[in-house]
């Protein structure tokens, strides 16, 4: 069984473009490539990774497929494009040739309309997708969990993948309003989640691996082991840890579980919601 971090990152460090890294993330203020990842993988015994965008650029996306194509080991991409472009299907055809281009991002998280999931020119762009077979990442904040499910329910033959969790209060110890929605997707079955990014919504320095537990315990709950994947969120996991630590986490947490739905997580769920190969 091959194993796969589903969720990490790779940039060159640009001050103005990357200014979101301010002076709290000083330890990521520097580029991060497949070179730096490669051992951290094979530390954990992962033999694969999906490179995710972070810059809402095509050119971010052809980044991470150069790296792709120059790397084995990176095993897919998950790219931007402009999902409200009149354009969408043409864009989409381009990249329908690079077999490592899986699926798209928007950053949804950083967006003052907070329901622009919504809007028809958005849902246009993710209609387009399942026509070239690529998945989407929802990238959003708790406040947005509640236009989840409308989403989805408009297209229940596209594949959807929540990073990190929907990104939980969990420094603040808030959870019903967050577990609430997120229970509200347990019958859709075209939505499958990341169980990543939580330990930089914790507190970064005082974590405890506790402070998941509750939160884990809702995503396994409405998920089940075969629409969760395994996400590291490198290098933004370094914030508050590392890699290692972030992978220990959801280690001890499913060490309880048969080996058959620990495969799922650790890398079938990946690989089927992917077509990894």
């Amino acid at each position: 069984m091959l194993k796969i971090d589903s969720h990490q990152h790779f940039w060159k460090y640009d001050p103005v473009r990357d200014a979101w890294i301010d002076g709290s993330m000083a330890v990521i203020q520097r580029d991060f490539t497949p070179d730096d990842l490669k051992s951290l993988l094979e530390k954990n015994g992962i033999d694969g990774c999906v490179a995710v965008q972070v810059d809402q650029t095509e050119a971010d996306t052809a980044f991470l497929l150069g790296n792709a194509n120059d790397h084995e080991f990176v095993k897919g991409v998950v790219g931007w494009v402009d999902l409200r472009s009149p354009e969408i299907d043409s864009r989409l055809d381009h990249y329908s040739q690079f077999k490592k281009l899986k699926g798209f991002r928007h950053i949804l998280q950083g967006e003052t309309d907070r329901a622009l999931m919504l809007t028809p020119a958005f849902m246009n762009g993710i209609k387009a997708l399942k026509k070239h077979d690529f998945t989407y990442d929802i990238l959003i904040f708790p406040d947005q969990l509640g236009y989840v499910p409308e989403f989805v329910k408009a297209f229940p033959d596209q594949k959807f993948v929540i990073d990190h969790i929907a990104k939980p209060y969990i420094k603040a110890g808030k959870i019903d309003e967050w577990a609430k929605d997120m229970k509200a997707l347990v019958g859709f079955e075209n939505v499958c989640c990341k169980v990543s990014g939580m330990v930089t919504e914790a507190d970064w320095k005082g974590w405890k691996p506790g402070d998941f537990t509750p939160y884990l315990d809702v995503v396994f709950e409405t998920f089940g082991t075969k629409r969760l994947m395994f996400g590291s969120d490198w290098p933004m996991c370094n914030l508050a840890g590392g890699y290692d630590k972030m992978a220990t986490i959801v280690k001890a947490y499913t060490a309880k579980l048969s080996a058959d739905e620990q495969a799922d997580i650790w890398g079938n769920t990946a690989i089927d919601f992917y077509g990894l190969a």
